[in-house]
């Protein structure tokens, strides 16, 4: 969930963004929903990109970020969360994410941040979802080395064949070398 390091919330402000460019007067965002709209966001707005953020727990960890809690939201609901926000009662919400992360701090997360991390886990699935996706491991290093391998083994088969005809030439120059001396000898 590397993505998350270029979406953010801004106080005050509903939705999430995609962050697209600092500037000297502050950082040009999109917001991510269907308009694609584009902002300036000054430098006092609070920006928080959510890699940054963690949902307090309890017990030995202290925070679980919440690149983890979507992806727990991911194997669990898929690719939408049916619970609404707006008329879902607390009980619910807190039901939600305690089947999500039972060792969630109840008394540091509120019913607020439960809505917020259902609603940025509906808009990164649906205007986001590549950050869902597994990274494929690197393949152009495999296939580097197959290619490398077959160069190598190429090469070497060309060089053993260069040695033996060589070698052959050699073999064939000090033989009728030989002979060629012999034959000086028996002239003479």
């Amino acid at each position: 969930m590397d993505l998350l390091k270029e979406i953010a919330n801004v106080s005050g402000k509903s939705g999430l963004f995609r962050i697209l460019k600092p500037s000297r007067a502050g950082v040009i965002v999109e917001s991510l929903n269907e308009k694609r709209e584009k902002t300036m966001i000054g430098p006092t707005a609070r920006v928080s990109v959510l890699k940054d953020v963690s949902v307090f727990t309890e017990g030995a960890q202290d925070s679980v970020p919440l690149a983890e809690v979507f992806m727990q939201i991911h194997e669990k609901y898929g690719n939408e969360v049916t619970l609404d926000t707006k008329t879902a009662s607390e009980k619910e919400l807190v039901e939600f994410l305690d089947d999500i992360l039972p060792e969630f701090d109840r008394s540091r997360v509120y019913v607020s941040d439960i809505k917020k991390i259902i609603s940025w886990y509906n808009l990164l699935v649906q205007y986001a979802p590549e950050a869902f996706v597994a990274p494929e491991e690197d393949t152009t290093t495999e296939e580097t080395a197959t290619v490398d391998a077959a160069a190598v083994s190429a090469e070497a088969e060309e060089t053993t064949n260069t040695e033996e005809a060589t070698t052959e030439a050699t073999s064939k120059a000090e033989k009728t070398g030989t002979k060629g001396a012999k034959a000086k000898k028996s002239k003479s």
